[in-house]
């Protein structure tokens, strides 16, 4: 999901810190729901947690340049059910703007692109996941089916911002319109590692119910709303 260098230039890149302002606007928002209902020590953690957890997706994890931008691992909705919108948004920002800093300061313009494609479908399923799962059921009790509807839409949402900029950028020529659905494409995998990749930790947290720390998790893993 990284927009790739050239596609979106000059004046066209205001628009991307409008959309990337507002994204954070979001997350600071979120952000004053989840102290109020955790605290600060535990945001704080569960951040530098997500934050750790999105750089080393981003450096370790398999990925591949197709098209207009790079596919990777993100895992976004295991981020989700894990830490919560609010921790899994500023990691997410966070583990991006380590990476340009430190190993690829030729994406620092396209920064606020990047983190508008992920963070936006990142508040897109947590509205999803409030409707799709019932308040009575905890995160770890998700079925196969919700756990692919949140991840299909996280990509989902990823793929239609990436084809967004490069339509923005560089217009409908039909060389674009193939890498946009070349990319596209190569998201069907992606959907279905990141679902078992969901079912799979969920699995592992509710066995590690009782051990979990207060705090270091979103309180919904474990409980009901």
């Amino acid at each position: 999901m990284h927009i790739e260098p050239g596609i979106v230039t000059g004046a066209k890149l205001v628009l991307s810190y409008a959309t990337g302002a507002v994204a954070a606007g979001c997350a600071l928002k979120l952000t004053v729901e989840t102290v109020r209902e955790q605290g600060i020590v535990s945001f704080a953690v569960r951040t530098v947690a997500t934050t750790a957890l999105v750089f080393s997706f981003f450096e370790l994890l398999p990925h591949f340049r197709i098209g207009v931008s790079e596919v990777h691992f993100i895992l976004g909705s295991t981020l989700f059910l894990l830490f919560g919108a609010a921790p899994a948004a500023f990691g997410l920002a966070l583990g991006l703007l380590l990476q340009g800093l430190f190993f690829v300061p030729t994406d620092l313009p396209q920064y606020g692109m990047n983190v508008t494609t992920l963070l936006v479908p990142l508040f897109a399923i947590q509205a999803l996941a409030g409707w799709i799962i019932p308040r009575n059921t905890a995160y770890v009790d998700l079925q196969y089916r919700q756990a692919l509807a949140l991840s299909t839409a996280y990509q989902s949402g990823i793929v239609a911002w990436v084809a967004f900029w490069a339509l923005y950028g560089a217009g409908f020529a039909a060389e674009n319109l193939a890498s946009i659905a070349s990319f596209a494409a190569s998201y069907a995998l992606v959907v279905v590692f990141e679902s078992l990749a969901d079912l799979a930790v969920l699995a592992l947290a509710k066995s590690l119910r009782g051990v979990t720390a207060d705090g270091l998790v979103t309180y919904r893993l474990h409980n009901a709303a």
